[in-house]
């Protein structure tokens, strides 16, 4: 059975023996080696469980030869967010609303943003100038990690439905485990099963995120906010310098009529 192959097939990949994965599954040993050697097949419940531990979905685990798989394919299959798994709700003309998720909501969608009847409580904006068949998200941003965006700013954010398509260095929101965040990105997914996110204030450090901790990513097409960007110290100066020269320059205009 292939399911028994995989199974060997990926434990040696992560190094484990079979006393580590029973243990990880909650199994005995023999357990491991007797699905190793088709002596007999693994329950659902445990093969649910073999996904999660070794990032590879169902279909693949059970259906083909991983060893003859390129484990960027396989990952890339288990990283795919498909909008099967996308909640999402339509307005009376069935197209697709734009939910607001504000600070006070954030921390309520991470445990409801897969469920419709959270989603349809949210509010909803309407921006004819939004692409249609396309699903987008708003969120207000909070903290001054991307300064010169401003805390309380709403960010408009189109679905990205595959991590492996997140290009370095472009803006995006996502909904980790622990928090929503609007950051650039920048994709090590290949090689480290990780995104580095940077904040544009360089006050704040880099830091990376598993994979397996992102549960949603839109990417940032656009803000609303009723405060204008700040300037720093040295752009200030700069702003005052030019002014003075402008000023300057029409007072010496004035004086040669």
């Amino acid at each position: 059975m292939l399911i028994s192959k995989n199974l060997k097939f990926l434990r040696t990949q992560y190094n484990l023996t079979q006393k580590q994965l029973a243990e990880k599954l909650g199994l005995k040993q023999a357990a491991i080696g007797a699905y190793e050697e088709e002596r007999a097949s693994p329950p659902l419940s445990s093969l649910l469980d073999l996904t999660k531990i070794f990032k590879v979905n169902l279909d693949l685990l059970v259906n083909h030869d991983l060893s003859k798989v390129p484990q960027k394919e396989w990952k890339a299959q288990q990283l795919s967010r498909g909008k099967e798994i996308l909640a999402i709700t339509v307005d009376k003309n069935n197209k697709e609303n734009v939910e607001l998720v504000s600070q006070k909501a954030s921390a309520g969608y991470l445990a409801g943003f897969h469920d419709t009847e959270f989603i349809q409580d949210l509010p909803k904006i309407s921006l004819p100038v939004l692409p249609k068949n396309t699903t987008y998200r708003a969120f207000e941003i909070q903290g001054d990690s991307m300064l010169p965006v401003q805390p309380g700013a709403i960010i408009f954010g189109e679905y990205v439905d595959d991590l492996f398509s997140i290009k370095s260095g472009k803006l995006y929101v996502l909904v980790l485990k622990d928090g929503i965040v609007f950051k650039r990105a920048f994709n090590f997914l290949e090689k480290e099963n990780k995104l580095l996110l940077v904040s544009d204030n360089r006050l704040y450090a880099p830091y990376f995120v598993n994979a397996e901790d992102v549960l949603e990513v839109w990417k940032a097409q656009g803000f609303f906010s009723n405060k204008f960007p700040e300037l720093d110290a040295n752009n200030t100066s700069l702003a005052e310098q030019m002014a003075l020269h402008l000023f300057q320059a029409q007072q010496q205009a004035k004086s040669k009529k």
